[in-house]
């Protein structure tokens, strides 16, 4: 038996033109329509293979292949170890898998030795022989390719590293665990059980109550509750009805849904499967960015095996209920997040959003009641349906249940994919599993749930992180991307950063989403030119909230919450701004100013070798100082003193 997904011997029928009800629970189980030790022992074989049991002598080295540590090679380093580990001798006890991320991406290439759990970070090809010589024939892991904190201490096992000890990895618990691109491994894993025992067990209604009962919202943005949404579009009196995976994810620093999609897609899948059946509905539709060519990939190994398997098509393990799934791919266009503007997307037409009335469950795809969920939403959905909706209310806070995966980026020292309970705290996010700000500055905001999210001060990471805590703070969940900033950043130039995208990717169909925020960025970068006045800040607030009220789609009622929410939580940076004529973040390239203290100065010239324009005059070993007549405010001799003798004013 090669793959556990092959006959355990000529006794096994299913197919899928002759589909068997038992076929995914005998994967692991079976066979149940015969007794043959054989047969088990087989499965048993294979099982072990792919999942050593501690004590077994087998080691399976997984390889984390998300795009993080693939940009930084360890793409290459299968085959590396493969031929090392076959030239020690070693094939027939140590396994190699390139698996989906593991979520420390600020330390990879990573790759996790299974069953002991043992972390290697920042791995190079010229580390792969010290693995296979000291730790795969010695015994002893090679501690200078371990998890190191701060202080020097080592991390040799996974759940020991505080980046994952606050974790709650559910949704995520098998990306980084499985070959994404083997079906038989999700199998083993659990997988299509939760569509088993719908199938077979469940009635459409009852998944729904189910759903309902769990309080799942979508983890697209707008929270709406899941349950509800599929009951809306069973409702509508109709022969089709579609699904849609919302995969279009195209906030800056966000990579939650492609990290899913390349580690474990045939939980999205399952998930849209077990949509369908809820709502009625034989086909679905995963609108994916373009932009991501690994998850496109993997995404249609895994449709393609999922037909194969009997459970996509007709007649899915001989329940009588058929379903099919189609992959789109978006150009790109950010506006397409939007539910309708991805709809017109598909259809076809240009993607720009329109009127929700009737909404999408009554008249959506094609004029038919749709659903549509983003890729977490339905991540959530097996596991849901697997361990109860009791177990999944049980996590999150009173109104936010379950768990939320985040993309920690920016200036925070552990960057990477994390997955957390709702209700925990935007300061344990940042300090306990981020490790805190790099290189020892002091924390400034974060900015939350992408170019239409807000920026949080300091004296409120207290705040819980569920919906209705972080709308009344003015941000937004949105999908997940977290931004963290230190006194290095300007609030006012990070405004203006956020809005110009927003203003970039206006689809232009209505006026105060197209000339407003023209106008709102015009306005911004008067102001870190050094040229705004302070009715300017006033006439910021006034366009904002018209934007806000009187847009047509969502891109266009959030988009000035970057600028609302720096107006209200730092308007002192924007007085300095536009009184001073100061950016003391030193971001604003036109407010910088640069001087040389003479008592500091030992005459170096290191600021005068790098300066590019020749500002900075001196004798050596005698104090510098820089012509501001030709000084560009480049910052090169701030970054290169190491006496601290330039100062930025």
């Amino acid at each position: 038996m090669r793959s556990l997904m092959d006959r355990c011997c000529s006794r096994c029928t299913h197919s899928p033109q002759t589909p068997c009800k038992d076929y995914v629970l005998c994967r692991r189980d079976g066979p149940f329509c015969h007794d043959d030790p054989e047969c088990k022992r087989r499965r048993k074989a294979w099982l072990n293979s792919r999942f050593p049991p501690p004590g077994s002598g087998q080691r399976r080295l997984l390889v984390c292949g998300g795009l993080t540590c693939g940009a930084a090679g360890s793409f290459s380093l299968p085959e590396a170890f493969r031929k090392a580990i076959e030239k020690a001798g070693l094939e027939e006890q140590v396994t190699v898998t390139l698996v989906g991320c593991l979520g420390l991406c600020e330390e990879g290439p990573l790759a996790l030795v299974m069953p002991e759990r043992v972390l290697y970070c920042r791995l190079k090809l010229e580390d792969v022989a010290a693995i296979v010589e000291e730790h795969f024939k010695g015994g002893k892991p090679v501690e200078r390719l371990l998890f190191r904190d701060d202080t020097g201490k080592t991390y040799p096992f996974l759940p020991e590293i505080p980046f994952y000890r606050k974790q709650q990895r559910v949704v995520l618990e098998r990306c980084g665990y499985i070959n994404p691109e083997d079906i038989a491994e999700y199998i083993a894993a659990g997988g299509y059980r939760a569509l088993t025992s719908v199938l077979f067990s469940l009635s459409p209604e009852e998944v729904i109550e189910e759903i309902k009962k769990s309080g799942l919202r979508g983890r697209g943005g707008a929270g709406f509750p899941t349950g509800k949404k599929w009951e809306a579009a069973r409702r509508v009196p109709s022969s089709k009805r579609y699904v849609i995976c919302n995969a279009d994810e195209g906030d800056p620093g966000a990579f939650m849904d492609r990290a899913l999609l390349e580690g474990d897609p045939h939980a999205v899948i399952e998930g849209m499967i077990i949509c369908g059946y809820a709502i009625g509905s034989d086909e679905g539709y995963v609108y994916v960015r373009a932009e991501y060519p690994l998850a496109v990939k993997r995404l249609r190994i895994a449709i393609e095996q999922a037909y194969a398997a009997g459970l996509l098509g007709e007649n899915i393990l001989g329940s009588g209920f058929s379903f099919h799934l189609h992959i789109n791919e978006g150009a790109g266009a950010f506006v397409c997040g939007e539910s309708t503007a991805l709809m017109a997307s598909i259809e076809g037409n240009r993607g720009i959003p329109r009127i929700k009335v009737p909404r999408s469950t009554e008249k959506g795809l094609f004029g038919k009641p749709t659903v549509l969920n983003n890729v977490e939403t339905f991540a959530n959905v097996p596991l849901i349906i697997l361990r109860g909706s009791q177990w999944f209310a049980n996590i999150g806070t009173k109104g936010s249940k379950g768990t939320k995966i985040f993309a920690l980026s920016g200036k925070v020292k552990h960057t990477g994919l994390v997955e957390v309970p709702m209700g925990t705290t935007l300061k344990e996010l940042i300090f306990d599993i981020g490790g805190g700000i790099k290189g020892g500055k002091r924390f400034k905001a974060l900015q939350i749930g992408g170019p239409s999210g807000g920026c949080i001060p300091e004296d409120m990471l207290d705040l819980p992180i569920d919906y209705e805590s972080l709308t009344g703070a003015g941000a937004m969940m949105g999908s997940g991307s977290i931004v963290v900033m230190d006194e290095d950043n300007c609030m006012v130039n990070t405004a203006r950063f956020f809005l110009n995208f927003t203003e970039r990717e206006s689809c232009g169909k209505c006026t105060p989403c197209r000339e407003g925020t023209k106008q709102m960025l015009n306005i911004l970068e008067r102001i870190t030119r050094g040229e705004g006045s302070p009715s300017d800040l006033s006439l910021l607030e006034f366009l904002g909230q018209v934007v806000k009220a009187t847009s047509f789609c969502g891109l266009g009622t959030s988009a000035p919450n970057p600028v609302l929410t720096t107006l209200r939580f730092f308007r002192s940076e924007y007085l300095q701004h536009v009184t001073e004529r100061r950016c003391s973040a030193g971001e604003c390239m036109a407010l910088r100013r640069f001087v040389i203290l003479a008592e500091k100065c030992i005459g170096c010239g290191a600021c005068a070798y790098v300066c590019p324009v020749k500002a900075i005059k001196g004798e050596k070993k005698k104090p510098h100082h820089i012509d501001e007549k030709v000084c560009v405010k480049c910052g090169r001799c701030f970054e290169i003193c190491r006496f601290q003798a330039v100062k930025r004013l």
